[in-house]
């Protein structure tokens, strides 16, 4: 059949159109997401730079690094840090009232007071780790920021605060509106879509353990990432709640996805290592009696729809098992049943996630970031030293600008609190103040000097600006784009009446790199192994947080499962924090120190759970033997966290075995009810048996 010219031309036309589509598609997914970013910053900036001017205020270059500050992917995001910089704004100004008020014209006093206010609100910073966090940097620095200028004129220390409230609300607003209606990028949807691809993670995971596909070394680096899952999930929940799509019931179900997750995952570590243990042991039946069992399960969870397999107990202990084989078998059905059942409440809840079914959601309790004292501590210590050794400078040299590099050494020890590589942090920040020091110079003197009207401002700053933009785009810069756009915001400081005076210029920057350097001195060397994340930090806490779950509270014999799933909760909640502060801090490839802690952490995850089942287990038996042992058992497990050591270690070993002996002579009297928990909490104390023998063979970092 012969094509027709007019065909040919349809049949190029439809693959041109759908070249174009395929490009436009792609474009927008990548350089077009970047660009939208980048107009609906300079949008900002520039709308709240006009509205300053408009309006008067003393320094509308505020406002316009308020929405440079706020500039963030979503629109979630961006309207929670905006909340949080408010709240902030408003107690530091109350803050540095109340200071300016107690110690008029007494400067030294003034200093201390402010050392020791900037001091506990970074320690504040550094112990939640989430938005909430940079409420209180903004309350220190702020503080500073308005008390410092006032030393000489206290009287006009209320009018600073007035206008800077004013000027950071300004910048909010446009913030706020510009990227929440511009185009925007909603963090409810991306939430939403970060849990299925975790439910999908997480089902390819544990088919691997149940075919036998990973290794123990590859399972605790899934470990690691999954706790840094934990933790981005909850972060992008915080975010999505400040949009109006996302409704109190959903932060309900993510709470309680979250939850479900560390539940199931816990569990998952355990029966792993009991198959790797089985599998390890020479002639031994019992993972071929197990087979059939782990083959239904790791086939149902590739189905697209989980429906939990039957329990198939097929190769039930024979006369050919030894005593300790049968226990082992025991044990592995155990866990196979309570990881059924965890896996079928963490996919139902993502399957009433997908649906937007919050029909049957009960209260769960929040995933809560926690900091090791001594480096919350530490964090505070550091700010202090910084902001007296700036003054201390500053009276000496008799520079005027000095109080620039006084004022942003206090914002950036405050802000590099809270991560685990804070010299490197700071470090790009000051790369962003460098490449923006030359390129300032150039736009200020070359071009917004030539400007004659808001719009030619606007023309001349832009470029430099939208370089900063596009630069915090990219993962790998963000930090000196950030370094740019603030840099570039407060050195060509749009104001109402412009000056240009090149030796300001020189000293204001100078000041302004100096004050960066002063943070990124203070990160490398006061303190400098107290910064978060470190290795040997998350081992200690990890022993103190598995010594909090055998010791806590006395249960009563009516413990409700509410309080026994918020207490699971709260331990798997710190464990999994401290492994995720572990997990930002190493990076890509940890090493074999970091890979060693994630081992004890998972561990020690273990004896924590056991330890709470006992507990309970204890407090719902009747006076006797059975209950005696039990408490004999947690009271040993308590004192061998408390201190490692051979002999506490010999002694909860025979402790549990003693309890496992007891338990076992009880099992043939006990009713139904009474059995299913006798049977569970022997499941416990073989599991903690089994970790204990790892620990002791296992290389434990040194505490």
């Amino acid at each position: 059949m012969q094509t027709t010219p007019a065909t040919s031309s349809e049949t190029m036309m439809r693959a041109v159109a759908g070249a174009l589509r395929h490009w436009t598609t792609h474009w927008s997914a990548s350089h077009g997401v970047r660009w939208l970013f980048v107009a609906r910053t300079l949008l900002a900036a520039f709308g709240a730079l006009g509205l300053a001017f408009y309006f008067g205020l003393d320094s509308p270059s505020t406002a316009m690094t308020t929405t440079f500050i706020l500039a963030l992917p979503s629109a979630g995001m961006v309207l929670e840090k905006a909340y949080y910089r408010l709240l902030g704004t408003v107690v530091g100004c109350a803050a540095a009232l109340a200071l300016c008020a107690l110690f008029v014209q007494q400067a030294p006093l003034l200093f201390a007071g402010i050392a020791l206010w900037l001091a506990a609100c970074t320690c504040g910073a550094a112990l939640h780790r989430n938005q909430q966090s940079y409420s209180f940097v903004l309350a220190g620095y702020t503080a500073a920021m308005i008390a410092i200028p006032a030393l000489d004129a206290p009287e006009a220390a209320f009018m600073l605060a007035a206008t800077r409230l004013t000027e950071v609300g300004v910048g909010i607003l446009c913030a706020g509106l510009v990227h929440d209606v511009l185009f925007p990028r909603r963090q409810h949807a991306g939430v939403l879509q970060i849990a299925a691809a975790r439910r999908e993670r997480f089902a390819a995971f544990c088919r691997d353990v149940l075919s036998h596909r990973l290794d123990a070394g590859a399972a605790e680096l899934a470990h690691l990432r999954f706790a840094a899952d934990i933790a981005a999930l909850e972060t992008g929940r915080a975010a999505a709640s400040f949009e109006a799509a996302h409704s109190p019931a959903q932060t309900r179900r993510l709470h309680a996805f979250n939850s479900a997750f560390m539940a199931v995952l816990g569990t998952s570590y355990t029966l792993h290592r009991l198959l790797l243990r089985l599998r390890a042991q020479d002639g031994s039946a019992l993972p071929d009696l197990l087979e059939p069992r782990l083959a239904a399960l790791a086939a149902a969870m590739a189905l697209p729809l989980w429906s939990p397999p039957e329990p198939g107990y097929a190769g039930e202990p024979g006369d050919g098992l030894t005593h300790a084989q049968r226990i082992d078998l025991e044990t592995a059905h155990e866990l196979l049943d309570r990881f059924t059942h965890e896996y079928s409440a963490f996919a139902a809840l993502h399957d009433s996630l997908a649906r937007n079914d919050a029909s049957g959601t009960e209260h769960a309790w929040t995933y809560e970031p926690a900091t090791p004292w001594p480096i919350v501590l530490a964090s505070g210590a550091r700010a202090a030293c910084a902001l007296l050794a700036a003054g201390a400078c500053w009276y000496w040299l008799a520079w005027p600008y000095a109080a620039n590099a006084l004022i942003l050494s206090c914002i950036f020890c405050a802000l590099a609190s809270s991560s685990p590589r804070p010299v490197a942090m700071v470090r790009q920040i000051l790369s962003g103040f460098l490449l923006a020091w030359p390129l300032s110079f150039a736009t200020e003197f070359w071009l917004v000097m030539l400007a004659d009207s808001f719009v030619t401002l606007v023309l001349a700053a832009a470029p430099l600006f939208g370089l900063g933009a596009w630069l915090a785009t990219d993962p790998q810069r963000a930090g000196m784009g950030i370094g740019v756009m603030l840099f570039a915001a407060q050195v060509i400081a749009p104001a109402n009446q412009m000056r240009y005076d090149m030796g300001v210029f020189l000293n204001s920057t100078l000041a302004m790199i100096g004050g960066v350097l002063l943070a990124w001195a203070v990160f490398a060397v006061l303190l400098p192994q107290h910064t978060m994340g470190r290795a040997a930090y998350i081992a200690r806490a990890l022993w103190r947080e598995t010594q909090a779950a055998c010791i806590g509270r006395p249960f009563t014999a009516t413990v409700t499962e509410r309080h026994l799933r918020r207490l699971r909760h709260r331990f798997d909640n710190r464990v999994r924090d401290l492994l995720n502060q572990l997990a930002t801090a190493s990076g890509p490839a940890p090493g074999a120190d970091t890979r060693a802690v994630v081992r004890q952490a998972l561990m020690l995850l273990e004896l924590g759970h056991a330890a709470i089942g006992l507990r309970v287990l204890a407090s719902r038996a009747q006076t006797g033997v059975t209950r005696d042992t039990l408490h004999a058992c947690v009271q040993a497990l308590a004192a061998y966290c408390h201190r490692p050591s051979p002999a506490s270690h010999g002694a909860v070993l025979d402790a549990v075995l003693a309890a496992g002996a007891t338990i076992r002579a009880a099992l043939p009297c006990a009713d139904a009810g009474r059995n299913a928990r006798l049977r569970a909490a022997l499941a416990d104390l073989h599991a903690l048996h089994t970790s204990l023998l790892s620990m002791y063979q296992e290389i434990i970092v040194k505490l």
